[in-house]
């Protein structure tokens, strides 16, 4: 058993302390990556940016100036560091506000649907509180559960696994997108992940999963159904088989199996039994090796 999830489905929080100025979507609006989605109030950061451009500009062609006449030998060294040193350190005043100003737009991380918007315009917000949104791309879908430490090495990446969902009635195929390498000591088991197709948009994050891992092929097992297969006093396994069939009637026949793995209420015979015998799947509890059979 195992839990539905994706790992795109966040709470959005501001990063910027200040009244939400701007609110561009509502819950069950589908969004893009980078898509604007709320804006804070700037706190006048827009005018400081604009006069640090200027100061920026300034020093800037001040530094050229100082630059060609240096470059023509005129003027001295420490003139033109300190034009230099001027205008790094106005440009990097501008980069900080752009910084700063860039947190008071709230864009979209990745694209997805807005789940529930727990904000409201003109509410003052802070990164410490709750989020402003919850967004959740339903689109990359997976089954997280463990799998008891026996399974190492019968499972891989790509491997497929049946994955059914209670709630829906619906088994989707999957496949193992990652394999856990660290054992839990309390229950000898590693976690695995299983990648979800999510076609009809049904899945949700926490839903409950059960999965049908496939850790073992034989594409030429001969399969009986797992009700025939008796054991007698020695332990040996046995099935009757129809000996000298004429269509209507035959011979009860006691044959010892050796059996594989079971699934599906049918199991594998790995010795013992030809594609081709008649294998008794009615009355085996009242007949004996000998036995006249009517079929």
């Amino acid at each position: 058993q195992g839990s539905v999830d994706t790992k795109e489905n966040i709470l959005i929080q501001p990063e910027f302390s200040g009244t939400l100025i701007s609110l561009t979507v509502k819950a069950g609006d589908r969004v893009s990556k980078g898509q604007i989605l709320a804006r804070v109030d700037d706190a006048g950061m827009s005018q400081q940016l604009a006069s640090a451009e200027n100061q920026y500009s300034l020093a800037k062609t001040t530094f050229d100036r100082q630059k060609n006449l240096w470059d023509k030998k005129i003027g001295s060294e420490i003139q033109f560091l300190q034009a230099q040193t001027q205008m790094i350190s106005a440009q990097k005043a501008v980069a900080q506000i752009k910084a700063q100003l860039s947190k008071t737009v709230i864009r979209a991380p990745f694209s997805g649907t807005i789940d529930e918007v727990f904000a409201e315009k003109g509410q003052v917000v802070a990164p410490s509180q709750q989020g402003l949104m919850r967004i959740v791309n339903l689109g990359n879908m997976y089954v997280s559960t463990t799998v008891p430490e026996s399974y190492i090495g019968k499972l891989k990446v790509g491997d497929q696994v049946d994955v059914y969902l209670t709630s829906l009635n619906k088994t989707y195929k999957g496949k193992v997108r990652q394999v856990g390498n660290f054992i839990n000591p309390n229950n000898r088991s590693f976690g695995i992940e299983v990648s979800l197709p999510n076609p009809e948009n049904l899945l949700r994050p926490n839903q409950v999963a059960k999965l049908k891992i496939v850790d073992y092929v034989n594409k030429n097992a001969i399969v009986v159904p797992t009700a025939v297969i008796q054991e007698d006093g020695t332990g040996s396994k046995y099935v009757y088989v129809v000996e000298g069939s004429n269509g209507k009637t035959g011979t009860a026949k006691k044959v010892i199996v050796e059996v594989g793995k079971s699934s599906d209420n049918v199991t594998e015979i790995k010795s013992g039994l030809s594609s081709d015998d008649i294998i008794v799947t009615e009355g085996v509890n009242t007949i004996s090796n000998g036995m006249k059979l009517n079929f």
